[in-house]
């Protein structure tokens, strides 16, 4: 009897040592989440409750006991999307795992500087301001911003020329021309650029994207009237080590993503990369036209941060992008870049800039030295039609944030932006003699104030106002009142007016007026447009134990004055480019619903409805290419065992009025048509991520053509059409187009980030 209580003690030792020993095993790691360390998040796991720790600020934690095996592990903050990941622990041995974690996007914490030009809470700025992460892009794999931007609701990238595949980006409607595109804060992709050096920002050297709808024009002045698209780039001291993305399609197109960071001395560094190449000529509707432009793209991003005295930081960036753009007939070869024998487009482009950020060292003040320099040189031909372009733009301002007394936050800003561009048309031709060149030169001066009122504790009122002074058009003042409302519920109103701007830029009006076989004709004087803004933004985030739903609404109104109009109806031949003798108008509403369940189904739906319209002579003119109604989707899930994540994303868009020309034999409206996209992913805990998937799932194309003739003399029509004549039954137009021209395809790619 002695001998089995002997035997059953000895045995529950050995039970209870050998369960000691099991979990004597170890954990430790990194939390990151775009790039930052995750404070304070905590990691726990489900099946065993008790264990768990909590990140510090650094975003490490070790954690001493754990089980041997396959665990569940869970990583949850405020701020940031509940994470599940299964990781294999190794016995005896203490494993070693880094997490990469999403922010919420619908968090109060945020910290934007779009709205106000300085660093606030999203909860706390008068201005509705948006904000998207590489990780939510990743969720559709594009090789450039101006792609990825689709999954933007109210934001679309428009593709303006079927054969040379440019385009701007639209916010709520508003055509190109009315976005400004900053990169921290300074407006170097303008103008000529706007049309080519969109395609150039690579996401690799993006932290995030802050966008503002509506007027912005008291603080960024011409350009901003329908919004501003700020490209936040990557900290070099938050970065990744190394961050790697290489994904293909079964189209041909290729991607290399990838960006190094380092310390030297006092300084961190990072540098990134993006190279695209695309060489495949398709023509899916027999045109004799390639349906996508041929690309051979490189971009080069350098950014250092210098530390100095008083946690004052001085930073430097750097970026050059070099493109070779064709499209064309089928059969075009270098060769043929310019002659009247087969037609091609074939573009270019060469393009640097420079961005600094320097604060003064001036006691208890923050003062801020702000400036940017960027060249931008395209040599194209269209046909046999050369286009050589050049631009500068140098930009400096002086940006001073102060208190005044407790319920007044100000800032005070003086700015000068200086503009060359030169190129071989009629836009720089001296008035006296059009065979002299005229390269226009441009100072524009500008003072601008605002103050942020606290009115009380649930009410702000910012008021400001603008003064630049073009030696053009001389003076000019845009205004802006904005006021937020918090309800004890967390409830936020925002209510806005606001004055904008625009002194044109003939190129970024409308490129296509250099392709096909219009020509360019200006009435009058070009004068700035003017216009005068409202918004309605409501905010409202619903919580339930099985997850949050946010809601944010917008309702709003502009109308123009001198509004720029292109006339492709009067003449067939002709783009003819004046001021509008009547007005224009633009009304709308949007919403934006997000919507995250526990259970790791993750939704995101917004539509943007828009009448964009002018009135001339009382009759009503819709804008051409502009959808009523847009949609935007994304829906995901990861499996928390197998971290296999899945992401349904797409955009169903509304018809639109197409730009014909006499006796076009094409539609005049598109149909309302759907791009889907899905993705299928696998995250591993070293760092790895391998996915794959199909874009435009259902394979819509659009089926119109840049060419259609009743016989077969191609190449000669095309000559001919060149020169501005139009054999009978040919029709040659190169802006009908409405949606991207590729079919279903697959693409698989590999990403791989070392914290």
């Amino acid at each position: 009897m002695k001998y089995c209580k002997h035997k059953a003690s000895s045995i529950l030792l050995i039970l209870l040592l050998g369960n000691f020993l099991s979990f004597s095993q170890g954990l430790k790691g990194k939390v990151i989440s775009n790039g930052k360390a995750a404070e304070f998040v905590n990691i726990t796991f489900p099946s065993h409750k008790g264990i768990g720790t909590q990140a510090d600020m650094e975003g490490n934690f070790l954690i001493k006991i754990i089980p041997v095996g396959k665990q569940l592990i869970q990583i949850s903050g405020v701020g940031f999307k509940t994470t599940q990941r299964t990781v294999q622990i190794q016995k005896d041995k203490i494993t070693t795992v880094s997490f990469e974690i999403e922010p919420n996007q619908t968090a109060l914490n945020e910290v934007v500087v779009s709205g106000t030009m300085k660093e606030t809470m999203v909860n706390l700025s008068s201005t509705p301001i948006e904000i998207y992460t590489p990780t939510f892009f990743k969720k559709n794999p594009t090789p450039s911003l101006f792609e990825a931007l689709t999954m933007v609701n109210g934001v679309r990238p428009q593709l303006n020329c079927s054969v040379c595949n440019t385009g701007d980006i639209h916010i709520n409607g508003m055509e190109g021309a009315y976005t400004m595109i900053t990169i921290d804060g300074m407006p170097i992709v303008s103008a000529l650029s706007t049309v080519y050096g969109l395609s150039g920002i690579p996401n690799s050297m993006v932290e995030r994207i802050e966008v503002v709808k509506g007027p912005a024009s008291t603080l960024y002045g011409s350009e901003a009237v329908g919004g501003l698209i700020n490209v936040i780039t990557k900290n070099p001291i938050k970065a990744p080590i190394i961050s790697l993305d290489l994904n293909t399609t079964s189209y041909g197109e290729y991607t290399l993503d990838g960006a190094v960071k380092a310390k030297i001395g006092t300084a961190n560094t990072m540098l990134s990369g993006n190279y695209f190449n695309f060489q495949n000529r398709f023509d899916k509707n027999n045109d004799g036209f390639t349906d996508v432009t041929l690309q051979n793209r490189i971009s080069v991003f350098n950014k250092w941060s210098f530390q100095r005295k008083q946690s004052r930081i001085f930073t430097l960036a750097g970026r050059y992008v070099n493109e070779d753009r064709f499209g064309g007939e089928l059969n075009w070869q270098k060769s043929d870049r310019g002659n009247d024998k087969i037609y091609g487009e074939s573009i270019y482009t060469k393009r640097w800039e420079i961005i600094g950020n320097y604060q003064l060292p001036i006691d208890n003040q923050q003062i801020n030295l702000q400036f940017s320099y960027n060249n931008h040189d395209q040599n194209s031909v269209y046909g046999n039609q050369p286009y050589i372009a050049q631009q500068e733009i140098a930009f400096g301002q002086l940006v001073w944030d102060k208190k005044l007394g407790k319920n007044h936050d100000a800032l005070f800003g003086v700015a000068l932006r200086y503009t060359f561009y030169d190129d071989n048309n009629t836009l720089t031709q001296d008035e006296n003699d059009s065979t002299q060149n005229k390269p226009s030169k441009t100072f524009l001066p500008g003072v601008f104030a605002q103050d942020e009122i606290k009115l009380s504790k649930r009410n702000t009122l910012l008021v400001g106002v603008r003064y630049d002074y073009n030696d053009i058009h001389g003076g000019i003042i845009s205004p802006r009142v904005n006021w937020k409302y918090n309800s004890e519920k967390a409830d936020i109103i925002r209510l806005s007016f606001g004055t904008g701007y625009r002194v044109v830029n003939l190129f970024s009006e409308d490129e296509t007026v250099y392709s096909g076989s219009r020509k360019v004709e200006i009435r009058s004087e070009l004068n700035p447009e003017k216009s005068w803004n409202t918004n309605l933004n409501y905010q409202k985030t619903i919580t339930h134990e099985k997850g949050f739903l946010s809601l944010d609404g917008s309702i709003f109104y502009t109308y123009f004055t001198n509004k720029v109009v292109a006339d492709y109806d009067t003449d067939p031949t002709k783009v003819i480019f004046d001021n509008l003798k009547g007005y224009g108008e633009l009304k709308g509403a949007s919403l934006n619903i997000d919507a995250n369940f526990t259970n790791g189904i993750k939704i995101t739906l917004g539509g943007t409805y828009t009448d964009i319209y002018r009135m001339e002579e009382n009759v009503k003119i819709r804008q051409k290419k502009t959808p009523i109604f847009t949609t935007n989707y994304a829906i995901s899930y990861t499996h928390p065992k197998t971290q296999i994540a899945f992401d349904f994303t797409g955009n169903i868009y509304g018809s639109m009025d197409i730009p014909l020309i006499t006796d076009d034999i094409r539609e005049a409206n598109s149909p309302v048509f759907n791009i889907s996209n899905l993705q299928i992913s696998r995250r591993f805990n070293n760092g790895l991520q391998i996915y794959a998937g199909a874009k435009n799932l259902f394979n819509f194309f659009p089926e119109q053509k840049i060419v259609y003739q009743s016989n077969e003399l191609r190449s000669e029509q095309i000559k001919n059409s060149a020169l501005g004549t139009f054999p009978k039954g040919y029709y040659f137009n190169t802006d009908a187009s409405y949606a991207p021209m590729q079919g279903i395809r697959g693409f698989l790619g590999v990403r791989w980030n070392l914290f």
